[in-house]
């Protein structure tokens, strides 16, 4: 059974946009927006060898409820109730900026250990880009979650590389594409190919260009702590073409939580609602000072504590270390939720904040067996990762 990241929260918008009716000159958008996500659906199965009606179930109702809409028949929403909703902000030139910060992370990749001051002069112009984004919203009395989808797209992927460990590993990441796109072209005699290569914030999991003067190869953030043979397929994939072993691999780690993990966070960055504890349910603060005593001895320190604006069902949690935040999904502030479960991916989160983050050959570890220890301590381990494991696959 394969997964489709993405359904959800597509038929979730749609959704959202038939309730609220749509304005007579994004129906011609939205159409297409519906039609391009049923086709992707299709395609993506059919490349599995399989059809939708094979995928889990969250993911064939939703696909089910995107084929039946009638496209003929929208709902369009008056002019007065138009207005009062708020407006998407889009911010001028920010493709631009973003396609300047990629050809600089580029060049500086050219070598394995880039220079000190050229990747301080990208931070900076990140920051910069990004207060001025944050600052633009805050003057609408509003937040980077109303951008269009472009802006809030570009926004996340600048934010996520301020970080430093992030920028690190990306310059890392995009150095090792860089050398096996060289030796490809090489061993295929394509050597004079001019080559670019970007890990940017994709829909899909990669895309690229080729031409009798240049090769250009764009890859999902998500692929930022692929191992080699990873970066390899995905590099031969848009190069020389697809195989059937190639997309297996390719495939195999886009299901893998490093992967999501990557793509959640870059969701979160612009999709909470606010920095508030209390959700319609739950209350963070409360389970953290349950959770301290009761783990931590009362010695860790609270990060921030905020629910998404979005229910994910695939990865329920998600620490930033450079915020000292912890974002929770919304789907597990609801009673029908048991405040095991949702103490338990706060109390991993948290384990995330206690343990840090250990690099080994040059790679991000996360889960080390040190952490694997502490987290199978909580007094329902096996409950809470069977109840997580139903709502992940749809089943409760």
């Amino acid at each position: 059974m394969i997964k489709i990241r993405g359904i959800l929260k597509t038929a979730q918008t749609v959704q959202d946009n038939l309730e609220n009716g749509l304005s007579t000159h994004k129906v011609a958008e939205f159409k297409q927006f519906i039609t391009s996500s049923v086709t992707t659906i299709e395609k993506i199965c059919a490349e599995a060898k399989t059809t939708p009606h094979h995928l889990p179930r969250r993911s064939r109702e939703a696909y089910y409820f995107l084929k039946s809409i009638d496209l003929d028949n929208l709902p369009i929403a008056s002019s007065q109730a138009t207005q009062t909703q708020i407006a998407s902000i889009s911010i001028k030139n920010i493709k631009a900026q973003q396609n300047n910060i990629l050809e600089n992370i580029f060049n500086l990749a050219s070598t394995a250990n880039p220079n000190s001051a050229a990747i301080e002069q990208i931070t900076h112009s990140l920051i910069k880009t990004v207060t001025t984004i944050e600052a633009i919203c805050s003057h609408q009395q509003t937040t980077p979650a109303n951008l269009t989808s472009t802006s809030r797209q570009i926004y996340s992927w600048m934010k996520f590389l301020t970080d430093e460990q992030n920028l690190q590993l990306h310059l890392s990441s995009t150095y090792r594409i860089r050398q096996i796109a060289q030796e490809i072209l090489h061993k295929h005699q394509l050597s004079s190919l001019k080559l670019t290569v970007e890990l940017t914030n994709l829909a899909g999991l990669y895309k690229g260009k080729k031409s009798h003067t240049y090769a250009h190869i764009s890859i999902s953030e998500g692929f930022i702590n692929a191992p080699d043979e990873v970066l390899q397929a995905l590099v031969k994939s848009t190069i020389i073409g697809k195989s059937q072993d190639n997309s297996h691999i390719i495939r195999s780690f886009a299901a893998s939580e490093e992967y999501s993990s990557i793509l959640l966070m870059l969701d979160l960055i612009a999709e909470v609602i606010s920095e508030n504890p209390q959700g319609g349910f739950y209350n963070l603060d409360d389970l953290f000072d349950k959770l301290n005593h009761e783990y931590f001895d009362a010695n860790l320190l609270k990060p921030r504590l905020a629910w998404s604006k979005i229910n994910t069902y695939r990865k329920f949690g998600h620490y930033e270390p450079a915020r000292d935040r912890v974002v929770m999904s919304s789907a597990l502030d609801n009673a029908k939720i048991p405040e095991f479960v949702t103490e338990f991916v706060l109390f991993h989160e948290l384990l995330h904040k206690y343990h840090g983050t250990k690099w080994v050959n040059g790679r991000r570890m996360v889960h080390t067996p040190e952490f694997r220890s502490d987290e199978s301590r909580f007094k329902l381990y096996a409950e809470a990762q069977r109840w997580l494991q139903k709502l992940a696959s749809g089943e409760s």
